[in-house]
């Protein structure tokens, strides 16, 4: 660049001259001939390594832990129909045998169990308002699983399971579900358990979903034992 080029430069602008030095400028306190310690980081990456996969196996154990107590806690289940409970009174007409059984055979033909039952209940306030429960029991490792299972097998029967949610199943544990469907005389509840050592299924003509689920809370509570 010639010289006319800068005075003309200079005296274009007002802004004084950038006044520059012979010393290189420092862009940090590190010494410029100090290299990091390669060693040192990657000590401090495996530590942290091994840290992290230690906090992975310590909860991974923990979860087996507690799936594994909960199966030790709940396989050993036995499930009775007693004469009364929560209100109702066993029927042991010979239609309502004959029923319990078609429904017992049947949750037997979709799950290999130990033992199965059938009973229904009727309600002594209204003898349309009758329950019938079913179910089996036997080791089970996945328990939601074979309660849905349960369900698609009320859909084959007697139509779709809709609306189907979770409630609260007690201290008992394990898994409650409840849900709706179609029969003679409109809709009507079912409910059902599912734990590692039992599955049942209940249907609950003429009553709502809310009342069904709290009244198979109080028949599970009477009906299965453990140990």
């Amino acid at each position: 660049m010639s010289d006319a080029h800068l005075t003309a430069r200079q005296l274009d602008g007002d802004a004084p001259p950038v006044d520059l030095t012979d010393e290189p400028i420092e862009l940090s306190n590190r010494d410029p001939q100090e290299a990091p310690d390669r060693s040192a980081v990657r000590s401090r990456r495996r530590r942290v390594a091994v840290a992290l996969l230690a906090v992975l196996a310590l909860t991974g154990v923990g979860a087996l832990g507690a799936w594994g107590w909960r199966i030790a806690q709940q396989k050993d289940t036995q499930i009775a129909t007693p004469d009364q409970v929560a209100g109702l009174t066993r029927d042991d007409s010979e239609r309502a045998v004959s029923t319990a059984d078609y429904l017992r055979s049947g949750i037997a033909a979709d799950i290999e169990l130990d033992n199965s039952f059938g009973a229904v209940y009727q309600d002594p306030a209204d003898p349309r308002r009758s329950v019938l429960l079913f179910g089996g029991t036997t080791l089970l490792w996945q328990p939601e699983r074979d309660l849905e299972s349960l369900f698609s097998l009320m859909a084959d029967e007697a139509g779709a399971v809709t609306g189907l949610r979770d409630v609260t199943p007690g201290r008992l544990g394990g898994v409650m579900k409840c849900g709706s469907t179609s029969g003679e005389g409109g809709d009507f509840a079912v409910c059902g358990w599912a734990d590692h050592g039992s599955v049942a299924l209940a249907m609950f003509p003429f009553r709502s979903v809310d009342e069904a689920g709290g009244l198979l809370r109080q028949i599970r509570e009477t009906v299965q034992t453990r140990g």
